[in-house]
């Protein structure tokens, strides 16, 4: 397993209650999980875990165990961590460095301050342009671009380091349907180059196209985990602030009115397939 969470707790400074309660979870290298929960249901908190900054920057108070790679992530420094976890934020503004004036020069600054070699940097940002599509943004100032845009632009930047875990928090929080198309096919590329991805985010038709495994979060427990089919089917999560793809709402529907389906659908595709297919139970 590439990262695994053993009975984690925690609580922030200054507060009295725990925000993750004895949270245990494992990923293999090269799977795509999604998370899902309402606001405040601790999936950010996750997030920052993994990739070190709780407790290290955030204080408080952390029990259980961490490990990256099978090493307890208390033996990795920053540098080392950051080379091995990549993390997204939800507003990529956070994640402009400021002090570059051109893209082209923003997707090069992480390499720079880890001392990677101009021959190897100048290869790397290449590709980088390629795989976003960046040809057109090269030369612009990063904080003159578009929220899509600028959400591309961190998003390799963070790549840029090669890290072997992704996490996207909410990636296309704020991004119109063609760049969240975009983010979402860069997932699939990833996936294919081999990465472990954890995807925190709401739009959960793209969750069952994409994700290998789900999670859902409530109060700081996770309530379900599973394969995608299993848990994205199941309307027993709509309790505990999961969301169920439309094609399997509708199905769920059907099944109100008497219709009975051996496989409940994921999405319209499969659902017009079982349908025409006369796939009823």
């Amino acid at each position: 397993m590439i990262v695994s969470l053993k009975n984690i707790s925690y609580r922030y400074p200054l507060e009295k209650e725990s925000v993750i309660h004895n949270v245990s979870f494992s990923f293999e290298k090269g799977k795509v999980y999604g998370m899902l929960g309402e606001n405040e249901a601790g999936k950010t908190s996750i997030c920052n875990i993994i990739r070190g900054f709780i407790p290290n920057f955030f204080q408080g108070e952390l029990t259980g165990e961490v490990f990256i790679k099978g090493k307890a992530i208390s033996e990795y420094t920053v540098g080392e961590l950051s080379s091995i976890v990549g993390y997204s934020f939800q507003n990529p503004f956070t994640q402009i460095s400021g002090v570059k004036e051109t893209v082209e020069e923003e997707l090069a600054y992480g390499m720079e301050n880890l001392g990677v070699s101009p021959e190897k940097m100048r290869r790397k940002v290449d590709e980088l342009i390629e795989l976003f599509h960046l040809q057109p943004l090269v030369n612009k100032n990063p904080y003159e671009l578009s929220g899509g845009q600028k959400q591309r632009v961190a998003l390799a930047s963070m790549l840029s380091l090669e890290p072997e875990v992704v996490i996207l928090d909410e990636p296309t929080s704020q991004l119109d349907p063609k760049s969240t198309e975009d983010i979402f096919e860069i997932v699939q590329i990833l996936k294919e180059q081999g990465k472990t991805i954890l995807l925190v985010e709401h739009k959960v038709d793209l969750l069952a196209q994409y994700c290998d495994e789900i999670f859902v979060m409530q109060k700081g427990e996770i309530k379900f985990s599973g394969k995608t089919e299993d848990v994205l089917t199941n309307p027993e999560i709509l309790q505990f602030g999961g969301q169920l793809p439309q094609a399997t709402l509708f199905c769920l529907k059907m099944q109100e009115r008497g219709k009975q389906f051996a496989k409940l659908p994921l999405s319209v595709d499969e659902a017009v397939s079982v349908l025409r297919n006369g796939g009823l139970a």
